[in-house]
């Protein structure tokens, strides 16, 4: 018997309006093969240009409906240096704080016909994850300015991390490693990293603190540690020593875009925002307003954050065909990766965005 999956869209600005079509193609294209599976979309407009006609960020109905979903997919939404833009982004802090999506899960995974930018690393060197706390951390909205004489003089930002964000983060990490099969490409062994700054932040002293305690749990998982600045540089030295990588909010989100160029940049860099409940899938892109319109965006990144939004309904729901689902997603962007005839244009080719989709998604159909 079918289960009937309701995946909210949220379409956000710029090319998101381009790329984020793409994938639910690719999610159309799944359930034209693969029995058992039904998928529901509703879709809503939000950001800059939805706030610029009607004063609001988003419909009234959104976030209700994105309660009610089963899944959320994303683009993104913001346009640089307009008015109005702490409203739209808004949209991204209510859905991580009110929907509680504390694990932001980022892979980093260098993919067939691929050009990485460090000196021979070619396909299966590098395969990690990186595992970011979403929900506190600089990003939490602990803030202010203090004016005088009508200039900002003093501004303000409060690092809060707690020992229960901390222990539901690095559990969601130990428990990750521990369903990947091969471990890390270097010695194959399954390894968590703690990412910090414990030798100078009580804050990251205390994540390390939790993250030994919550280890002692998975012994037949080997734990290591880096602090930040140091790990930015063995990142790129040697990335293929990596498996997990767990770290704070804000140390996550400056690592994940270190490592992007890694697999071929922004456009094949997926990502997931999910908790106990709910889960919101979107490419780590931004909105690129100067390229809207033109048709060239790599859908590659929210293709495969759709991938990812099928393994975790998959994981959910104890479903396979959904997981199936997820797996002809991921195979169909190896073989159009593989075959090098649809290539995007930020990977050296010259396909439009919606010739990627289509080709992705007739590779879904094929298998």
């Amino acid at each position: 018997m079918s289960k009937k999956y309701n995946i909210v869209v949220l379409l956000g600005d710029g090319i998101s309006k381009e790329v984020v079509p793409e994938a639910v193609k690719a999610l159309k294209a799944t359930t034209d093969v693969v029995t058992g599976l039904d998928l529901k979309f509703t879709e809503f407009e939000c950001g800059f240009e939805y706030y610029q006609k009607t004063g609001e960020p988003w419909p009234a109905e959104a976030y209700p409906a994105c309660k009610e979903s089963d899944a959320i997919l994303f683009g993104a939404v913001g346009m640089p240096g307009v008015a109005g833009l702490e409203h739209i982004v808004y949209i991204h802090r209510i859905l991580r704080q009110k929907l509680d999506l504390y694990a932001n899960v980022r892979p980093v995974k260098i993919r067939p016909n691929i050009e990485c930018p460090l000196a021979g690393k070619k396909a299966g060197d590098i395969d990690l994850v990186v595992v970011r706390e979403g929900t506190e951390d600089l990003y939490t909205p602990i803030r202010g300015v203090l004016e005088r004489a009508e200039k900002n003089e003093v501004a303000i930002d409060v690092k809060i991390v707690t020992r229960r964000g901390s222990e539901r983060i690095v559990k969601y990490a130990f428990d990750l490693c521990k369903t990947r099969n091969k471990g890390a490409p270097l010695d194959g062994k399954k390894r968590v990293t703690c990412v910090d700054k414990s030798t100078v932040l009580k804050s990251c002293a205390l994540f390390r603190e939790v993250f030994d305690e919550v280890a002692e749990g998975y012994p037949e998982i080997e734990k290591d540690y880096a602090l930040i600045d140091a790990w930015a540089q063995w990142a790129i030295r040697r990335p293929e020593y990596y498996d997990v990588v767990v770290t704070t909010n804000m140390f996550g989100d400056i690592i994940s875009d270190l490592t992007s160029p890694f697999q071929g940049g922004l456009g094949v860099a997926p990502s997931a925002e999910v908790g106990d409940r709910y889960g919101m899938f979107r490419p780590i892109h931004g909105s690129a307003p100067k390229y809207y319109g033109k048709n060239v965006a790599n859908p590659i990144a929210t293709i495969l954050s759709a991938k990812m939004l099928m393994d975790w309904l998959a994981q959910m729901h104890n479903d396979p065909a959904a997981k199936e689902a997820a797996d002809r997603i991921d195979r169909a962007v190896d073989l159009v990766l593989e075959e090098g005839k649809v290539i995007p244009r930020d990977l050296g080719g010259e396909a439009k965005t919606t010739e990627v989709g289509e080709e992705i998604a007739k590779k879904i159909r094929r298998q």
